[in-house]
């Protein structure tokens, strides 16, 4: 990972801006919702299919929000013009209200130079796409109070439902059921790592101390892992590859992620895939699809991420929100998991 100039007073203020209401006094409303939540499933792709059925069931997803496309599976890159096929013919048939999509497939993770889930959000736009260390276009949906995404900015926020295997993907989404509304009693663990490159984030560390420490239990963790833990919420780190998962224990509807350049590439990374989370047990993570530089920018910033979570939104929104420019990462995860927030449970699969 080369070594960039890094924004900080944006992230730090924004996380500054912490539990208020929103300054426009719009009402909060519902946010995304199974009604407002379309699955893109691939006709093509036997696992595309299968998780689709089990989601669209379990989450009750209507079935007009189900859009069928096809393309070849497997392949871990995108080009363009295939891709803008498939989005123009799931535009046509989104239903108006829906604010955001999953996906069902771990690959394609890209589009060309860009995440599949921001290209299914914003479409395909090389100004998501970066050179020389250089920004990005920037995310208007970055530390909103928006809760009707498209409504509000245009963009419909996506997320991978994706696994090694259909059970492992279905665990996943039983996990996101599992969280809601059960208001966890987890710790943080915001980990500062001896990776001077990747460990960029602990420079926020205090500020989120600062901020959210009386409103959840946050550790600072000064290693290059933790072990023996089984109380898990959130687990943010900075290095290629995390040992000691499998002594760790995630709660239901736990959030992690390792910043590094490519976590992101599900299927081949050269480093730790951030799929490696989801087999540990969190219910969300995220990576870079591409060589980002260390820019905090592109990457989730932890504070940011606790604040939404815990203000009742579901994973989605709150991972959406916490990444300033999100071209070149992928969000992956059971979208609707809400340990946060007061809904009803679907019940159990027939």
């Amino acid at each position: 990972m080369r070594t960039a100039q890094l924004s900080l007073l944006l992230v730090l203020l924004s996380i500054g801006n912490a539990f208020g209401t929103d300054p426009q006094g719009r009402p909060s409303g519902p946010g995304v919702t199974a009604e407002t939540l379309a699955v893109i499933v691939n006709d093509n792709d036997p696992q595309s299919r299968e998780i689709a059925r089990y989601y669209q069931i379990r989450r009750q997803i209507p079935a007009a929000n189900m859009i069928h496309v096809r393309f070849a599976p497997g392949r871990a890159v995108m080009s363009h013009t295939t891709f803008q096929r498939i989005k123009a013919d799931v535009a046509a048939r989104t239903p108006a209200n829906v604010q955001a999509y999953a996906i069902t497939w771990a690959a394609p993770y890209r589009v060309e130079c860009m995440s599949i889930t921001t290209a299914f959000a914003t479409g395909f736009d090389r100004k998501f796409c970066s050179q020389d260390c250089r920004a990005t276009r920037p995310s208007p949906y970055f530390n909103s109070d928006s809760r009707v995404p498209y409504s509000d900015h245009g963009i419909r926020p996506t997320m991978a439902l994706s696994g090694v295997s259909i059970d492992e993907v279905k665990r996943l989404i039983d996990r996101g059921l599992t969280s809601d509304a059960t208001f966890p009693r987890g710790t943080g663990y915001l980990v500062s790592t001896g990776d001077k490159a990747r460990n960029v984030r602990a420079l926020l560390y205090p500020t989120i101390i600062q901020y959210l420490g009386g409103k959840l239990n946050l550790q600072v963790v000064h290693a290059d892992e933790i072990q023996n833990r089984s109380d898990v919420l959130f687990y943010f780190t900075g290095t290629a590859k995390v040992s000691g998962l499998e002594t760790v224990r995630f709660l239901p509807g736990a959030i992690a992620d390792h910043l590094t350049s490519a976590g992101g590439q599900l299927t081949d990374s050269g480093q730790m895939s951030s799929l490696r989370w989801l087999e540990a047990g969190a219910t969300g993570s995220y990576g870079a699809v591409v060589e980002p530089c260390n820019l905090l920018d592109k990457f989730p910033s932890p504070g940011i991420i606790i604040k939404h979570y815990l203000q009742g939104e579901p994973l989605i929104e709150a991972y959406w929100k916490s990444v300033a420019m999100p071209g070149e990462g992928i969000f992956i995860g059971e979208p609707l998991a809400m340990p946060f927030g007061h809904r009803p449970i679907a019940s159990d699969i027939r």
